[in-house]
């Protein structure tokens, strides 16, 4: 268990609230995936799972909001999916790197959008605005992770003590008071936008604060070799 750990842990750093018991999880996961199941399957298949949680709200709408509880296998499936199709590449030492992170990101942008546009048929009036404004949001958090990427090096899911797992689970609670306390989800949804808000807030300071702090390193390290070079030529 502890080799795979340390497999599926290859180059990406977890500081959300759940990642002991979710990296235990996958670990023990990935040892017994079929060898037929690809990366790019459990790509897929998390795919579905979003496309699962967006079409509850749009059998929510037309039919009866009890549909709405279908998200959360939506969820789940999403989770299985979506965690252990990189995971599942490095613990086979098979890893494409640039390619899957750029199918991951991608496929994820999509779902998040799928989501919110089956909010939006499922919320009244002004409401549907919730929906666009997660996905914004959401989406400038996707921006941050990448640019973090970029300039720390270092690729985080997550922000803080808050990944992707726990945003699952907010939004399936939140869903699933909706069930039984209709009209709720349009101000937890609310609730959960003002979050995320402040959480991305506070991430981009990080962000502009670590890429400040490479612009610096960058120019005493272009100072310092123009002085040897300046040295070498005296």
């Amino acid at each position: 268990m502890a080799k795979t750990l340390n497999l599926i842990a290859k180059d990406r750093k977890r500081t959300n609230i759940l990642r002991k018991f979710e990296q235990n999880t996958i670990a023990y996961l990935v040892q017994r995936m079929p060898s037929w199941l690809t990366s790019d399957g459990l790509t897929t298949i998390g795919f579905f799972g979003n496309l699962t949680v967006a079409g509850s709200f749009v059998l929510g709408a037309f039919v009866n909001r009890y549909w709405l509880l279908l998200s959360l296998l939506g969820f789940l499936i999403n989770w299985f999916g979506d965690s252990l199709d990189g995971r599942l590449a490095y613990y086979r030492n098979k890893p494409r790197k640039w390619y899957g992170f750029s199918l991951d990101v991608t496929v994820d942008w999509i779902g998040t959008i799928l989501i919110g546009l089956g909010f939006m048929i499922y919320a009244p009036g002004i409401w549907k605005y919730t929906g666009f404004i997660f996905v914004v949001l959401y989406g400038w958090e996707m921006i941050t992770a990448q640019l973090r990427y970029k300039v720390g090096g270092q690729y985080s899911i997550d922000s803080g003590i808050f990944g992707p797992t726990e945003v699952r689970l907010l939004l399936a609670f939140i869903i699933t008071l909706e069930v039984f306390i209709p009209g709720s989800v349009q101000f937890l949804a609310s609730a959960a936008c003002i979050f995320l808000l402040i959480s991305n807030l506070m991430e981009t300071r990080k962000l502009l604060r670590l890429a400040d702090q490479r612009d610096i390193e960058e120019r005493q390290t272009k100072e310092q070799e123009l002085q040897n070079r300046r040295k070498e030529n005296a």
